[in-house]
């Protein structure tokens, strides 16, 4: 019988050593991750020494982390990553491709990211005593310029990430859709050709419907790009993984994956793919199983060092409305922290003002054959409390801070069916 033990955490955003750390609810935590026969965890920081331009936007932070790093994730016992998200091109090509660079010279299987859409979107493989896994990185999060391009015959492609684009359409009334045409109407905006089911207005889709609200749909070509890739895996490893990296959630709630997500994650399961591992949203989300294996919507914040980041471009100090010539990445990070919230974020200022973000979850999976058998969910903590120079580093969560965060989850999960029971501080799901 094929048996394997995977170890799936979320986003590690790291700037600082971990391996000076001691303290017991650490080492534990550590150990939970190298006993696995393999462990995993999105890469969403950029390694390398400036060879990189600044690009004009970027995921938030410019990312940057020394190459050493990669050895801090590999003492931890990480043994492949994804590097599919919105700081994929944080530095233009140069960041990129020197990221590439070293994980490759660590000997750290990667994917997500490449010279091209066909490298960007290829599985990467891991061969481990228990069997051969397949991992496939993808973003719906990124940049304009971000996303990979392909290859044609008579042109070179474009290096980027495997995106997930989607689309976005409004359902709404009878009677509210015949408004929007009379303020066009009003307004005197340019006439477009509109499609015969559906309106646009200022370039937004509005449909007729029943189902009123926000809906979201998986691009068809990117669904189908990368529903190939994972059946080239499924035929070539004994398991695959697939890791997608997305901050979009439900408008009314942001902590529910959007229905887009919920779609494609489904499609990627009966693909062939043995487990779902989302994140990008920074807070932990619900988790479905789906035909015996396993959908994690987002397994939030594994390491989140973004406030010491070494050094910030221009248009970082700009954004907030600091002298981009002078000042140190201390002054822009003290003036991020009291901004106003941000556009596209109306609830939230920055993620220093709610423990949702500070706290998140190990998923310790066990396979045997090609259903998942166990499933432990491991509390962490990530020291909100702490000062700036600490906060960010894992922990095994207190009893008390493990309840809150399992209790959370267990309603995050409840809508799918998901039944969590909490066993001496560790969830477990009820398979």
């Amino acid at each position: 019988m094929k048996r394997i033990d995977i170890v799936a955490v979320g986003d590690s955003l790291i700037t600082m050593k971990q391996s000076v750390h001691s303290e017991p609810e650490f080492l534990e935590m550590v150990d939970i991750i190298r006993r696995a026969d393999l462990a995993f965890t999105n890469l969403e920081m950029l390694l390398h020494d400036f060879e990189g331009y600044p690009a004009a936007e970027s995921g938030g932070t410019y990312v940057r982390a020394p190459p050493s790093m990669v050895e801090e994730l590999k003492w931890m016992g990480f043994d492949l990553v994804s590097t599919a998200n919105n700081h994929s091109l944080d530095y233009t090509y140069g960041g990129l491709l020197r990221t590439i660079e070293v994980l490759d010279a660590a000997g750290i299987p990667h994917a997500g990211t490449g010279l091209d859409l066909a490298n960007a979107r290829k599985p990467t493989y891991l061969e481990t005593a228990k069997g051969r896994v397949a991992l496939i990185a993808a973003s719906s999060t990124f940049a304009s310029f971000g996303r990979a391009g392909a290859t044609r015959r008579d042109i070179k492609g474009r290096p980027g990430l495997n995106p997930l684009r989607f689309e976005k359409s409004y359902t709404v009334a009878k009677e509210t859709l015949e408004k929007l045409k009379e303020v066009a109407k009003e307004a005197n905006l340019a006439e477009v050709v509109q499609p015969e089911d559906a309106y646009y207005f200022l370039h937004q889709k509005f449909v007729v419907g029943d189902k009123i609200g926000s809906h979201t749909t998986p691009h068809e070509g990117d669904l189908k790009g990368n529903l190939e890739s994972i059946r080239e895996a499924a035929r070539q490893a004994d398991w695959v993984l697939f890791s997608l990296h997305a901050h979009e959630g439900r408008d009314e709630d942001d902590d529910k994956p959007a229905e887009f997500i919920e779609s494609f994650a489904r499609a990627c399961i009966d693909e062939g793919t043995h487990a779902l591992i989302g994140h990008g949203h920074h807070g932990i989300r619900g988790i479905e199983i789906r035909n015996g294996r396993p959908i994690f919507y987002s397994l939030g914040n594994f390491i989140f060092q973004n406030e010491t980041v070494e050094k910030m471009p221009a248009d970082f100090y700009e954004t907030y409305k600091l002298d981009p010539y002078s000042g140190t990445p201390a002054d822009a990070f003290d003036a991020r922290q009291k901004a106003p919230p941000r556009y596209g974020y109306p609830h939230r200022k920055w993620f220093t003002e709610d423990e949702k973000y500070w706290s998140s979850i190990i998923a310790q999976m066990r396979f045997e054959e090609d259903r998942l058998t166990e499933l432990k969910l491991y509390p962490i903590d990530l020291g909100r409390e702490k000062p700036r120079s600490q906060r960010g580093s894992p922990m095994l969560a207190d009893p008390e801070k493990s309840r809150k965060i399992l209790e959370k989850l267990q309603k995050l999960s409840d809508p799918y069916g998901t039944e969590i029971m909490i066993d001496n501080n560790i969830g477990v799901v009820r398979l």
